[in-house]
């Protein structure tokens, strides 16, 4: 138990360690990675490292590597294991909208999503259903930061994403202006630039870069030894460096959107015959369910727009969906650089038109029939 357990960026981890050690941690600190590369877990380990009560000794990181003696946390502990209990962040996000879902009208409107399994560390999740950081969640944040804490030594805050409403990323501004000592603030990202200038300017940026393909894949080995070595080759490609998402990574579930995908793309260089596409398309249809279809749907467009544009850059090397690289070869002959820029620029519009709660199969109509050849 402790960071041993994180997998990969041996780096970035020994930095954090090492301002844990001098005491010097910032009160705002960005870590930034794709999805699934471990940025919640890592922010969760911090927390657990600067509460912890035995002062765990600090046990060799993965692959041997000396840790130092630099701080560490045991996991066994009141603190570790209170604060342990928000690592299954879906789970207790999906208990905290259910709660709300459960209260009277009036009380619903008012209530913010929030996850908090220890006093002084609170997860601030993005607030369905924009799925968005509110205001009125900074403004929680803002009236509980200047107490001190109660059973630990540091309170940790941690926004699980960068998608912040303007008023609420501006009220973050207060606290990262005059932090009180005893707070730490933690934003995971995806992508930096989305957070304003000013947020960045007041944070640390710590990187967790994407594995290697080839490591993905020597841990899916040890871990999922249900999957052959071609599914597990397909799967570590797939999870774009992020051994998270490849170790829950559902095959069945994305090949199924991946195909949609192929429908609409392939309608867009088909003028002809539509019949497929509307076939396809009307099966996305409004409510939760088909909130998620139509995000899978999204994600699996753009993966495939990324490997087209690999395959029209002489690097087919690149490629993630190489179980399906003759269909991308094939599709990669009949289009260019603009045109997949205009399809990634379209597909923009179709994720704004989702948050405005557009016909979901209308917007998917109207992009393939913009992109026709």
């Amino acid at each position: 138990m402790g960071f041993a357990e994180f997998h990969g960026n041996a780096e970035t981890v020994t930095r954090i360690r090492e301002m844990l050690a001098r005491d010097r941690f910032p009160h705002a600190l960005i870590l930034s990675g794709p999805r699934g590369a471990g940025k919640f877990t890592l922010a969760q380990m911090i927390a657990k490292a600067m509460n912890c009560l035995e002062n765990a000794p600090s046990p060799p990181l993965l692959g041997g590597a000396p840790s130092g003696g630099l701080p560490d946390f045991c996991g066994r502990c009141s603190n570790c294991t209170r604060i342990a209990e928000a690592d299954p962040l879906e789970q207790r996000c999906a208990e905290a909208i259910e709660a709300r879902e459960n209260l009277r009208e009036t009380d619903k409107r008012e209530t913010r999503i929030f996850v908090q399994t220890h006093p002084d560390v609170l997860i601030i999740p993005p607030d369905p259903p924009q799925m968005m950081i509110k205001v009125d969640q900074v403004r929680h944040v803002i009236g509980g930061i200047y107490y001190r804490p109660t059973d630990a030594r540091q309170k940790v805050y941690i926004f699980t994403d960068s998608a912040f409403m303007k008023e609420a990323a501006n009220s973050l501004l207060k606290i990262l202006e005059e932090p009180p000592e005893y707070a730490t603030l933690i934003l995971l990202t995806e992508n930096p630039g989305e957070l304003l200038a000013t947020i960045r300017s007041r944070s640390i940026v710590l990187q967790i870069a994407p594995l290697p393909a080839a490591e993905i894949e020597r841990d899916l080995a040890a871990r999922r030894p249900d999957l052959a070595p071609p599914t597990r080759a397909l799967v570590a490609r797939l999870a774009a460096g992020a051994v998270g998402r490849a170790r829950s990574f559902d095959l069945a579930a994305y090949t199924a959107a991946r195909q949609d995908a192929l429908t609409v793309l392939n309608a867009t260089l088909n003028s002809d015959d539509h019949s497929a596409l509307f076939r396809t398309t009307e099966t996305y249809r409004a409510g939760a369910e088909g909130k998620e279809k139509t995000e899978a749907l999204i994600s699996a467009v753009y993966g495939l727009l990324e490997d087209v544009l690999f395959v029209l850059s002489g690097a087919p090397q690149q490629v993630r969906n190489v179980d399906i690289r003759p269909q991308l070869e094939a599709m990669a002959k009949h289009v260019d650089f603009e045109w997949i820029s205009r399809a990634a620029q379209r597909l923009g519009e179709v994720e704004s038109g989702m948050r405005r709660n557009l016909l979901r199969s209308l917007s998917l109509d109207a992009f393939a029939v913009a992109l026709e050849r």
